[in-house]
């Protein structure tokens, strides 16, 4: 169940609200806004409703320097809080979460003790899902809601900064939006997904996500991200 008194629209906080308004004020928001609320008033969903927009509350429009995409979030209880891949501090390491932290390592040496990624969108880095909300126990469960069309319209607008971002497509789903990112500018960044299945068969380990990362961002003058 949700506070009756807060809406969809009230949880965006930051300079995201004011680039994404022409959507936030569109028909297409307004229905998906009644179908999560609905959603929260009917059934468990993940993350809790005061974090669905936690990507954007923690990495502003105009911080953003590196994006990775999710497709929807963790579906067990108590792992999800509004940030792809991550789960909060103390947390068993989902299968995904624990492959992209090993190719970390054997990327720059570096090991995290949490699975918290909260200070890596705190620092520039959209940890963006395609759908922000699903149903407990039913991964994809939430993909008909609207959230589509609204994680796109983000695509879009970051696709347009002067800045050259980095877009990380981990696996088939996150790479079926690379048409929509100009990669004469952006520096797009495609591999298999780091789940078990995908990375066990090649194209995940190795590629060096991250340091590639960095390269690209310290070559235009930008901060480079502290992954640890």
């Amino acid at each position: 169940m949700i506070n009756n008194t807060l809406k969809l629209q009230d949880l965006l906080q930051n300079d995201w609200k004011i680039v994404l308004k022409y959507m936030i004020d569109s028909d297409n928001f307004k229905r998906l806004t009644s179908n999560v609320e609905t959603a929260y008033q009917a059934e468990t969903v993940y993350p809790p409703f005061n974090l669905i927009f936690e990507a954007f509350n923690l990495c502003s429009y105009q911080q953003t320097r590196v994006v990775i995409i999710g497709q929807d979030p963790y579906h067990g209880f108590g792992q999800a809080h509004g940030l792809s891949f991550s789960v909060l501090h103390g947390c068993t390491f989902p299968p995904s979460l624990k492959n992209i932290l090993k190719e970390l390592f054997n990327d720059l040496g570096v090991m995290r003790a949490s699975g918290d990624l909260s200070d890596w969108a705190s620092q520039g880095v959209l940890l963006l899902n395609s759908a922000l909300t699903v149903r407990a126990g039913e991964p994809g469960s939430h993909a008909s809601l609207g959230w589509n069309e609204f994680s796109k319209e983000v695509l879009r607008v970051l696709n347009k900064k002067d800045e050259p971002l980095v877009f990380l497509l981990w696996g088939n789903f996150a790479q079926q939006f690379a048409s929509m990112i100009d990669d004469s500018k952006h520096l797009v960044i495609k591999t298999a997904h780091p789940s078990p299945l995908s990375a066990n068969r090649g194209g995940w380990f190795g590629t060096k996500s991250f340091s590639r990362t960095n390269s690209h961002l310290k070559e235009h003058g930008m901060d480079t991200i502290r992954w640890v």
